[in-house]
């Protein structure tokens, strides 16, 4: 079970990690929570502010976070018309805030069950909710580093080809790693 999901039963899942493992999952999520950023009125943690704020309602310039938050009217990298920017720019304003703290609540379950584990190895066993948030954010880091490295579905097979010796090796074999894990934990689920 080293690395990837198993059954536990009624929707659940179970996964041995070691030490190195844990450490790599919880930097990468750590680095997916900055990547979001922080929630509605900054640091203030203000309730009321969050209540009513209005997201933004341009596009991230970020690709990863483009990837992320994709428009919601509008092919990506096809020029759009006035109204359609205006439906998008709408949408984007009254939905991605909540879009980014789910987001934010998947990556901090992650992260909070990697530190239960107290920073060693060991078998962490989740729910059915929980699956459900370990989903998300495996597919968040997936598509930020699919992105970061430019991969397109026709290139993918030739990443398990890469040179060692190749600057982008550490974060195709995470992206990879995250894959296989992100298939294993919808398997988990369905078994």
């Amino acid at each position: 079970m080293a690395g990837l999901f198993e059954s536990a039963g009624g929707g659940g899942a179970a996964i041995a990690l070691d030490e190195v493992e844990v450490s790599i999952l919880r930097s990468l999520e750590v680095q997916m929570l900055e990547l979001i950023g922080p929630g509605p009125g900054g640091e203030s943690g203000d309730p009321l502010a969050a209540l009513f704020a209005e997201g933004p309602s341009e596009a991230p310039d970020d690709p990863a976070l483009l990837r992320l938050f994709p428009d919601a009217y509008g092919a990506p990298g096809e020029p759009v018309d006035a109204e359609t920017a205006e439906m998008a720019a709408e949408f984007r304003r009254y939905t991605e805030l909540d879009l980014r703290a789910r987001k934010r609540e998947d990556v901090l379950a992650v992260v909070r069950a990697l530190d239960g584990l107290g920073g060693e190895g060991g078998v962490l066993k989740l729910a059915g909710e929980d699956c459900l948030r370990w989903l998300g954010a495996l597919n968040d880091l997936r598509l930020a580093l699919g992105t970061r490295l430019e991969v397109t579905e026709d290139e993918e097979q030739g990443l398990y080809n890469l040179p060692d010796d190749d600057p982008r090796k550490p974060l195709v074999m995470a992206y990879l790693w995250l894959g296989a894990m992100q298939e294993s934990l919808l398997e988990a689920m369905a078994g």
